[in-house]
C-alpha cells in the first residue's frame, strides 16, 4: 500500500503521530507493506510537485534494486493499493489516473482507497451549504487552500480538472485501466456530495467502485483513534483489499 496523508497540502508528514499509527493499523491488519510518502507542501511547492512525487515513488518502487534495499523480501508489487485521505485521497487519485498511463515494469496498480478526498467545484453543493460551521472543512478554508495550492501562473477556477475532478472539465477516465475503487463518505463533511459525485462518476466511467458511508462522522474521524468507527474503517478497507485480491 502506498499511502498519502492529509494535511490541505500545505501540513503534516508521514511521520506524525495520527498518520504513523493509522499506517501501522494497515500494516497489521490488512496485513500490507505500507510505503508511506512525504510528499513536498504547498504554497512552498505548489502544483504538480505533489503529484509528482506521488507517481516518482511508484517509479522508484518499480525497480527491483530499489526494492531489495529498501523492501521486505516477500513484498509483492504486482498488487499495489493507493491510498490517502482529505488532500491525501486527492494526490492518490490523480496518481494513479497518472500511473495508469504510465508503463511500469512490474508494479500494478489494483486498487484506490479514497478516504474522503479533498475536491472542489465552482458551484456550490447542498453539504458545503447546509454544513456549513461543522469541524475541520468550510467554504472559507477550502477556497484559501485552492489558492495555496494551485499555481500562481497558472489562471484558474474550481472547475479545474485538478480540483473537480468529476466536473465538466474532468479527465475522461472510461478508456482507462482505472482500479476498483473504494470511496469513504462521512453525514458531517461539506464535501460529502462531491465525494459521492465521485463516486457515481467512477460508476458512470464503467469502473468498479464502492461507497462505504458512517453518517454520524466528520472529517478526518478515522485519526481519532478512540472512535470505534476509526477500528471499523480499518475493516472496511481490509474487506475492499480482500474482495479485490480474491478477483485475481
Amino acid at each position: 500500500m502506498v499511502f498519502f496523508h492529509g494535511g490541505a497540502y500545505i501540513l503534516l508528514a508521514p511521520d506524525v503521530k495520527i498518520y504513523d499509527d493509522v499506517c501501522r493499523k494497515f500494516a497489521r491488519e490488512l496485513p500490507a507493506i505500507v510505503v508511506s510518502v512525504d510528499y513536498r507542501l504547498a504554497p512552498e511547492h505548489r502544483h504538480p510537485a505533489q503529484h509528482d512525487d506521488g507517481l516518482d515513488v511508484l517509479k522508484f518502487l518499480d525497480v527491483e534494486e530499489n526494492r531489495s534495499k529498501w523492501l521486505p523480501e516477500n513484498v509483492n508489487i504486482s498488487r499495489c493499493f493507493i491510498a490517502g485521505d482529505s488532500a491525501g485521497g486527492h494526490i492518490a487519485h490523480h496518481v494513479t489516473q497518472r500511473a495508469c498511463q504510465f508503463n511500469f515494469q512490474q508494479l500494478q496498480i489494483i486498487g484506490l482507497v479514497a478516504i474522503q478526498p479533498f475536491f472542489g467545484g465552482e458551484e456550490r453543493t447542498d453539504s458545503e451549504i447546509r454544513l456549513e460551521g461543522t469541524p475541520i472543512v468550510s467554504m472559507k478554508l477550502t477556497d484559501w487552500i485552492w489558492n495555496a495550492y494551485m499555481p500562481l501562473d497558472e489562471p484558474y477556477n474550481r472547475d479545474h480538472p485538478i480540483i473537480n475532478v468529476s466536473g465538466p472539465n474532468g479527465v475522461d477516465i472510461s478508456k482507462m485501466d482505472f482500479p476498483a475503487t473504494m470511496v469513504v463518505v462521512v453525514g458531517f463533511d461539506e464535501l460529502r456530495d462531491r465525494h459521492i459525485k465521485y463516486y457515481q462518476w467512477l460508476k458512470k466511467s464503467g469502473k468498479e467502485a464502492y461507497l462505504v458511508d458512517y453518517p454520524n462522522m466528520f472529517h478526518t474521524f478515522y485519526t481519532f483513534p478512540e472512535l470505534p468507527e476509526s477500528d471499523q474503517l480499518i475493516s472496511e478497507v481490509k474487506g475492499f483489499v480482500h474482495k479485490v485480491l480474491d478477483k485475481l
